[in-house]
């Protein structure tokens, strides 16, 4: 089978299932894994699909959303660095808020031992790090807890957020661009995270680069409300310039 016949095949597969891995479809074809990930660029570059880890979606498909024990195996060594260098931007003796999202996750275990201050946050794993933590001021915010990603939405949340004025936001994301924002699959998860921003004088961006460029159904910020993005490496130079353009700083770990 010739590459184009391949590639059209992935394609009507992924449309037929919703999602393709590379493992399964480089069994299938009798191909390398490396073979299928050419496969899966081409397709990709041609807007025919959408990489995701492991495999691809069919372009389109924006309420994609993988599940926690997926994105936390996710760009890990990327992530562990974002978290390390947020640890500068915590507030000495301040407000923090820690929104939803595995790298923020990351930055709540990484809080040092004599760290002092006050922390809300409405995703039930970064409270499950803190909760035995006995220099931080833990506040929990309620409301229904999505399976997907363990936080609390709707309006007990966007009440809670509406009451209080943090020092600083540490905010997640599922995809980001200067054009696009900061966008996220699901509209409810989207309102609170826009309720954390606007209840916060400095928004911190915790995203790795692997998410520039991908825009999903749900937008809750424009660049215009973040004050730094810390990302890694990867990111490409014409995302980092036209981030900066719109104002905000770049720090890349």
């Amino acid at each position: 089978m010739y590459a184009p016949e391949r590639q059209q095949e992935i394609l009507r597969l992924a449309r037929e299932a919703g999602r393709v891995d590379v493992l399964s479809l480089a069994g299938q074809f009798q191909v390398t894994a490396e073979t299928v990930r050419r496969d899966l660029k081409a397709l990709d570059r041609a807007g025919l699909v959408r990489r995701v880890h492991g495999g691809a979606i069919p372009a389109g498909r924006l309420d994609f959303e993988p599940d926690l024990t997926e994105r936390e195996a996710t760009a890990a060594d990327e992530k562990d660095r974002i978290a390390r260098a947020a640890l500068a931007e915590l507030p000495d003796g301040g407000t923090a808020i820690l929104d939803a999202g595995t790298t923020v996750a990351r930055l709540a275990a990484d809080l040092p031992l004599d760290a002092a201050l006050t922390v809300v946050t409405h995703a039930l794993p970064v409270a499950a790090r803190l909760a035995g933590h006995t220099g931080i001021e833990l506040h929990l915010v309620g409301g229904r807890v999505r399976h997907r990603t363990r936080a609390a939405v709707d309006a007990w949340a966007l009440r809670a957020y509406a009451e209080i004025r943090a020092d600083v936001a540490f905010i997640a994301t599922n995809g980001f661009s200067a054009d696009g924002g900061l966008t996220t699959p699901d509209l409810a998860e989207g309102a609170v995270k826009r309720a954390v921003v606007a209840a916060a004088r400095r928004v911190v961006l915790l995203a790795d680069s692997a998410k520039a460029g991908e825009e999903h159904f749900a937008r809750f910020a424009s660049f215009a409300d973040v004050d730094l993005l810390i990302t890694d490496t990867g990111l490409a130079g014409h995302h980092k310039a036209a981030i900066e353009a719109a104002g905000t700083e770049v720090v890349l770990v």
